[in-house]
């Protein structure tokens, strides 16, 4: 019996080749009529896409790598998914890796198997330096997601951090409060996510004449029961403050749950802030503070500039680099 072809689904359907390869593909903008007919066509023919023979013919597999630290942060799950249907509106699939940050995974993700199945990555390195990836990322194309690495070679999609920050931390002062608690900081780190909000912080107080007090600064990695450690801790040692801003949204979700079993009211006692904008900062109680930092946009931004340089439509030599705008979410936790 001869294998079934991607033409005779196409007559069986009465559409065209295109048609065919475009439901095979998810592109999202077809009728759904029309995607019905071609799909009873396919189980009824019993067609089989060979996508291995598909891909040798194109050179294109229409599928791009994503790899992220830790899938289950809320940010990171959120931004996969933005990420995935992005790219499905552009008739890719997405294929999703977790580094762990894990130096030995990052390196892997760049040159690897994982490498060979995808037309192009979107990567968070938080291990390894420029220099490694420059010499282990190939031909296909790369763009960096945040901040960890700023390096002109690259294209890189990122929000503003510091500037975010600075206007959150305005918002707080704005409001009444001086001694603004900040949990979250990675004291070594400056080009990065903590780095540059805790810069912004510095700066807006700075601009309102309020003086940085480094007693007010709690170091953790950005765990929700680490923000709640973080705020005992500062309880318990006795420092005065007015205000936590958690440099993410479960640092500052943390706290809040903290600050409410040992009977500090949010926000008449102590307001409470985040960064990122997670779904749960809205139906938290009460609801959070936070920054909306355009993750819509960078979905698009990223996915958009990763398809020009795989479709030649972007050529530049150079690393393009984008900022995606935000927003403050000011709700009941810091009115």
């Amino acid at each position: 019996m001869m294998a079934v072809t991607m033409n005779d689904v196409a007559r069986a359907a009465g559409v065209s080749l295109k048609t065919v390869s475009n439901v095979l593909n998810d592109y999202e903008f077809i009728r759904p009529a029309t995607k019905k007919r071609v799909q009873d066509a396919i189980a009824e023919l019993g067609y089989e896409a060979n996508l291995t023979a598909r891909s040798l013919r194109s050179g294109k597999t229409r599928m791009l790598g994503l790899v992220l630290s830790d899938l289950s942060a809320p940010y990171y799950a959120e931004l996969a998914s933005r990420l995935m249907k992005a790219a499905s509106r552009r008739g890719y699939r997405v294929l999703v890796e977790q580094s762990d940050a894990v130096a030995e995974a990052e390196i892997n993700a760049l040159q690897g198997p994982f490498r060979q199945l995808t037309d192009g990555l979107l990567f968070t390195p938080l291990m390894i330096d420029a220099e490694t990836i420059a010499g282990r990322q190939g031909r296909k194309p790369l763009v960096l997601l945040g901040e960890h690495i700023l390096d002109p070679r690259f294209d890189l999609v990122t929000m503003k951090n510091e500037e975010a920050a600075a206007a959150l931390t305005a918002h707080l002062v704005a409001a009444g409060r001086r001694r603004i608690a900040v949990i979250g900081a990675h004291p070594e780190e400056s080009a990065g996510s903590a780095g540059l909000r805790l810069n912004g912080y510095r700066a807006a107080l700075e601009q309102a004449g309020v003086p940085f007090d480094p007693a007010l600064i709690a170091p953790c990695e950005w765990r929700r029961d680490n923000g709640a450690a973080a705020v005992a801790g500062l309880l318990d040692s006795g420092v005065q403050f007015d205000a936590v801003f958690g440099l993410n949204d479960v640092l500052a979700l943390g706290a809040m749950h903290e600050l409410l079993i040992r009977g500090v009211r949010v926000p008449a006692d102590v307001a409470v802030a985040g960064f990122d904008d997670i779904d749960e900062a809205r139906f938290a109680s009460p609801s959070l503070t936070t920054v909306s930092p355009g993750m819509e946009e960078i979905a698009e931004r990223s996915i958009g500039l990763l398809l020009d340089r795989i479709e030649g439509r972007e050529e530049s030599g150079e690393g393009v680099h984008v900022e995606a705008g935000f927003s403050l979410q000011v709700r009941e936790s810091a009115p």
